[in-house]
């Protein structure tokens, strides 16, 4: 009896110690929970980790946030909206994290849309491009970081319809992005040119292109030109089976998230030449938010910025920014704080748009060319994202009431 009530009593004194560090831990530190998908997307994500990293040691620097040190705890989510929603719900049960943000594919982006309305817990979606994140399937705890698949759709369009072309080929991602960019393409162009035509569509698995049957499929079509929304591994299966059958001698190119070095530098020599992207040609923006980021990265990493940086980053510092302001984790004083929020990015200040929780974080639209055997950015400029959101009118009839 002796030795079971001691060993009780070891056990309760354990577990009451355990339960107080747990406590004091949470005291001591803000706990920030982040998802990605970063076995599935290494390219974008690897850099992107990198770039809240670089926030994280920045701000802890300077003191924090509220009189505490912020701690990130990062998960997984296998670019499935099922573990996205799994690891969700460990983060906040096991680790205690008071707010949530990342995301990079749209579906499991907005699987953890649902979840912040659902939990009520702050959510910033800092990569997911759907439009639905802010508009359709829109809530009061979600924000979104970076320009939506409709505003960069926006900044390339005027760009397309200067090409004078009739005749458009579509080639996408099958899955809510390349949807949705495409169906926004369509109806900008449309509207700014009544007589285009979309002579052939190839919607293809997300990470599983048959380069050969694409290219060719839209070889036979004859468009004049090519409206292209690949990324990644499908992106380089794209532009080589491309350049092998001279698909695009002659054609115009316009292309989604092409210029981004994340996707870009992959293609080495082999990038294409001539296409009208968006993208970040970190190595010549000669502005001082981008100078000293750029200088901070590469003392740290010992290696350039990717677009993946600058998002991971400005992500962690919006978060940062809008604690400050709520002066406080509670979610909805959080949620209320983002409204109208400055945050000083890379680019250059942006705010949080009131009206449906989106930045207005812009892109650079340029051209895409090779030097020194690596793809480039040419004859580029940037593009407020203020300047290619929708009416206030036009967001009241596409956001849900709250």
């Amino acid at each position: 009896m002796t030795t079971r009530a001691g060993w009780i009593t070891r056990m309760t004194v354990s577990l009451t110690l355990s339960l107080a560090a747990i406590g004091a831990s949470a005291q001591q530190t803000i706990k920030i929970g982040e998802i990605n998908s970063y076995k599935a997307q290494p390219a974008f994500l690897g850099p992107y980790k990198n770039g809240w990293n670089l926030a994280l040691d920045q701000i802890n620097a300077s003191g924090g946030v509220l009189g505490k040190q912020l701690e990130v705890v990062s998960r997984d989510d296998n670019g499935n909206p099922g573990d996205t929603i799994r690891v969700a719900q460990e983060l906040i049960a096991r680790e205690q994290v008071q707010l949530l943000f990342g995301g990079f594919l749209s579906n499991t982006g907005l699987a953890l849309t649902d979840f912040a309305k659902q939990r009520k817990i702050f959510f910033l979606a800092a990569e997911p491009l759907t439009d639905k994140i802010v508009w359709a399937d829109g809530n009061k705890y979600t924000y979104r970081l970076r320009p939506s698949t409709y505003m960069q759709v926006a900044m390339l369009v005027p760009e397309a319809v200067k090409l004078k072309k009739k005749r458009w080929a579509l080639v996408y991602p099958n899955y809510e992005y390349g949807q949705s960019a495409v169906a926004t393409f369509k109806k900008l162009m449309k509207a700014a040119q009544p007589d285009v035509e979309f002579v052939t569509e190839q919607a293809t698995p997300l990470g599983n292109l048959d380069a050969g049957a694409v290219t060719q499929a839209i070889a036979d079509a004859k468009p004049d030109a090519i409206f292209n929304v690949l990324f990644s591994a499908d992106l380089g299966k794209f532009v080589r089976e491309g350049n092998t059958r001279g698909l695009f001698k002659d054609r115009s190119v316009v292309s989604l998230l092409t210029g981004e070095p994340d996707y870009l530098d992959p293609l080495g020599a082999e990038a294409p030449t001539g296409w009208i992207v968006t993208g970040y040609p970190w190595y010549s923006i000669d502005t001082p938010a981008n100078r000293k980021f750029v200088d901070a990265y590469q003392a740290k990493y010992h290696d350039y910025p990717r677009l993946g940086s600058v998002v991971g980053y400005s992500a962690l510092m919006s978060i940062a920014n809008g604690l400050k302001k709520a002066g406080s984790t509670d979610p909805d004083r959080l949620a209320a704080a983002f409204k109208g929020l400055g945050v000083d990015t890379p680019f250059g200040p942006i705010t949080f748009r009131a009206q449906d929780n989106q930045s207005t974080m812009g892109a650079y639209v340029g051209v895409t060319g090779v030097k020194d055997g690596k793809g480039i950015m040419t004859s580029y400029r940037y593009i407020d994202g203020a300047s290619v959101q929708p009416s206030d009118a036009d967001v009241k009839k596409l956001r849900p009431a709250q």
